[in-house]
């Protein structure tokens, strides 16, 4: 018999939609265990691999634009056009830093308990005006492109890993994949309320909140 899954929970209901998601993806203990076991694989070039990220963002006009919105915390110059900003730039290290101690902390993340799972939604959510700013609202193909391109890159420092075995390489090559379509849920399920929103037409006072360090 097919088991029964609650539409109206699955938007109303994080851990609910999690354990929905996690069920169909066959996405275990045993994932979170090979994403732990690749921490300290990845954690030496971690800046690397940020650095490479946003080099990409910027090598298109229509991401690098985002960089031109000001992160909540950071009163640091903001250019005001994209020919101004660079990758050393002071509000392009801190998002740096925000992508770095996210990855840090999906791959060190040994219990995914509640929090953790607000925390993956609530990267989802800052990219959205869900999070209180009207001024952000990444489309989710320029999303998508990104969590493929970092799925890529880790994919690639792993198949390029001769300190574990085979069996051990393909266990975390799953657990990443599987990651990056869960999180990539989240990123869905605002991008989607967001949407919704946009096409109610009810006058609301415009949000002076800025951006909580999102990625773009």
């Amino acid at each position: 018999m097919a088991e029964h899954i609650d539409s109206n929970r699955l938007h109303s209901d994080l851990r609910y939609r999690f354990e929905y998601v996690s069920k169909f993806l066959n996405f275990t203990s045993d994932d979170i265990a090979m994403l732990n076991t690749f921490a300290p694989i990845i954690f030496p070039i971690v800046p690397v691999i940020t650095d490479t990220v946003y080099r990409k963002l910027f090598s298109f006009d229509i991401t690098k634009h985002n960089f031109l919105i000001r992160n909540e915390g950071f009163e640091g110059f903001l250019p005001k056009t994209t020919s101004g900003i660079t990758l050393d730039s002071p509000q392009m290290e801190l998002r740096k830093d925000m992508l770095s101690m996210y990855l840090k902390r999906v791959l060190t993340q040994r219990e995914w308990n509640d929090t953790f799972l607000q925390f993956l939604s609530h990267v989802g959510k800052i990219h959205t005006n869900q999070a209180g700013s009207a001024s952000i609202n990444v489309d989710h193909t320029h999303i998508n492109a990104l969590l493929g391109y970092l799925e890529h890159l880790l994919i690639d420092v792993l198949s390029n890993t001769d300190s574990i075995d085979e069996k051990t390489k393909r266990g975390i090559l799953m657990a990443i994949n599987k990651f990056f379509w869960i999180q990539n849920d989240f990123f869905t399920m605002h991008c989607f309320m967001s949407l919704k929103d946009n096409l109610i037409s009810v006058k609301t006072p415009p949000s002076t909140k800025k951006s909580k360090c999102c990625w773009m």
